[in-house]
């Protein structure tokens, strides 16, 4: 057998991928499971998305190799929204790379600026993507913890104590998943004022701002962000169009420029009818997002009524697609989440595969009906 490279040594599969084997395995033999564990948006994108796709796969140029940096309208729609939500100001042309979804973005990004034995800061709990993408461009991922005593905000002090030579970039995920804690405009410019020291990159991941939140926030917002910063986001939960891949990249131009070689040599562009519907999606007026968040309300208000069935408790403070609750004392995450799913069918996320400050915790979605709520709820009681 020929040998896989060193680098496939150093990940495991993703979590959810092996999860849901065993998930699977149940409902081929005929349990009825109940997943709040994945944040897949079961909603509709608004019909005018819909519609910009399928009315545009009969233009000239929709089955056609696109442009690597995307439709010119598309990166306007993307700077108009930064404008109008973030008052971010944004040059289409040159600070605006739209992504074939921003997980693509996390390696695109990884593999523009990290050489073999650079270190990168990576919250602990976080988005695993982050580690893993670390260790396969040959860099080294340096944990920095979070903690709810500090509504899960980095430690600046602790930060400082570390040795920081080798520190090329710092991944932030405001408002951070999975414990929906929000930002402050301190926490931002602290952010900016500390690359600024250190000379590092900071990537703020920010999928998440619209999703029970009535204050969306950019890193990009801070005055000298773009020197020091980048931000992803992404239409996939904001828009319900996860399966679409649409995301970006957005910051100085020289650093998108940079990303660009990289990406230019990954993919041969986004489909035109996506880009047409993303197009349609960022012109939404704010009665979308009311709609969408009156929904995840009813459904937030069952999942904490789950969380309490099951002895958790949680803060109603935080925004986002998920409900992060805290177990009983020395109740440990995977053995519950196993135990739930064994004795009730209700898979949900443990909160360790966000590192080990997730010990302690599980994680639910909110991406289920009341109808499904209802009956976990059911089951547990």
């Amino acid at each position: 057998m020929i040998e896989v490279a060193n680098r496939l040594h150093t990940v495991e599969e993703y979590y959810f991928s092996k999860k849901l084997r065993e998930v699977n395995t149940l409902i081929a033999s005929g349990k009825s499971i109940i997943n709040l564990a994945i944040g897949s948006p079961d909603l509709r994108p608004p019909q005018k998305v819909i519609d910009a796709i399928s009315n545009s796969l009969n233009d000239a140029t929709a089955h056609k190799y696109q442009s690597y940096q995307g439709l010119p309208e598309l990166r306007g729609a993307i700077a108009d929204f930064y404008k109008e939500h973030f008052s971010v100001s944004l040059s289409p042309l040159t600070e605006v790379l739209p992504l074939i979804g921003s997980k693509e973005g996390i390696m695109h990004i990884s593999m523009t600026y990290l050489n073999a034995g650079d270190e990168v800061l990576i919250p602990n709990p976080g988005y695993p993507t982050y580690q893993s993408v670390t260790k396969l461009v040959g860099a080294k991922g340096v944990l920095y913890e979070l903690d709810e005593v500090n509504n899960w905000m980095p430690d600046f002090e602790a930060l400082e104590k570390k040795d920081l030579s080798k520190v090329k970039m710092m991944w932030v995920t405001y408002p951070h998943m999975p414990t929906g804690a929000q930002p402050t405009k301190k926490l931002f410019e602290g952010l900016v004022a500390f690359a600024k020291r250190h000379n590092i990159l900071i990537v703020n991941d920010n999928p998440y701002s619209f999703i029970l939140n009535d204050s969306p926030k950019s890193i990009l917002s801070v005055k000298g962000a773009k020197e020091v910063c980048l931000e992803l986001n992404s239409l996939s939960k904001t828009f319900n169009m996860a399966g679409w891949r649409v995301g970006m990249v957005l910051g100085d131009s020289v650093h998108i420029n940079n990303i660009l070689k990289v990406k230019t040599n990954m993919d041969s562009g986004m489909f035109y009818g996506i880009q047409k519907g993303a197009i349609e999606a960022l012109k939404c007026s704010k009665m979308w997002f009311s709609t969408l968040n009156s929904v995840y309300q009813q459904r937030r208000d069952l999942v904490w009524q789950l969380a309490e069935v099951l002895n958790c408790t949680y803060d109603k403070k935080a925004t986002g697609l998920f409900v992060w609750a805290k177990l009983p004392a020395d109740v440990k995450s995977e053995e519950f989440i196993d135990l739930i799913l064994k004795e009730y069918h209700i898979f949900i996320t443990p909160g360790t595969i966000f590192g080990s400050k997730g010990e302690g915790y599980i994680r639910f979605s909110l991406c289920a009906t009341t109808e499904v709520l209802e009956e976990a709820i059911a089951r547990v009681k």
